[in-house]
């Protein structure tokens, strides 16, 4: 596997979206064409040996990722967006963040019971959006097969919200409290 240092491509952009949060911009990563291949390889590897049916995708960032793992994976692609988004009939689930909370929804027939299903998002920080998308899909009864993302700010409570969960991400930052 190549040995690429995908943290090399991610850019830092520093008080966005408030004062004093370094956001991590991995459309810097997107845009190169070496580094999204090596990215998407590893994130595909990380599925080896399992079965999925479908891969869930929180909007926005969380597309790109889930829609290329489905077309490697030969499996099918779910959007999960926010409210009033999708055109036929949804389910919701809102969710506690540090500043308020937030609803998510899923078409009612997007899953279907005994489904297995990977959730993918570019990034996990406090988990809240993977633990919405993951308890949408088995609200409608799919099997949550695996959570993985690009990165993963690690300190930040995410893999504790997804304890319940087989979870993986690809670059990690330690320095993130």
């Amino acid at each position: 596997m190549d040995r690429m240092d995908l943290s090399k491509t991610i850019r830092d952009v520093y008080d966005f979206p408030k004062k004093g949060i370094v956001f991590k911009d991995i459309t810097t990563l997107f845009k190169d064409p070496k580094a999204f291949h090596v990215l998407m390889n590893r994130m595909v590897c990380s599925f080896d040996g399992m079965d999925v049916d479908v891969v869930v995708g929180p909007e926005a960032r969380g597309f790109t990722v889930s829609a290329v793992l489905a077309y490697a994976m030969h499996a099918g692609f779910v959007p999960v967006r926010k409210p009033g988004k999708l055109p036929a009939e949804t389910i919701s689930y809102t969710y506690d963040l540090e500043y308020g909370s937030d609803t998510i929804e899923i078409h009612k027939d997007a899953i279907q019971p005994g489904m297995r299903v990977a959730v993918a998002d570019d990034l996990l920080a406090t988990g809240g959006t993977a633990k919405a998308a993951c308890k949408l899909v088995e609200s409608l009864g799919g099997k949550v097969v695996a959570v993985r993302f690009a990165i993963e700010l690690v300190g930040l409570g995410g893999r504790e919200t997804l304890s319940d969960y087989d979870v993986d991400a690809i670059v990690k930052y330690y320095d993130c409290k």
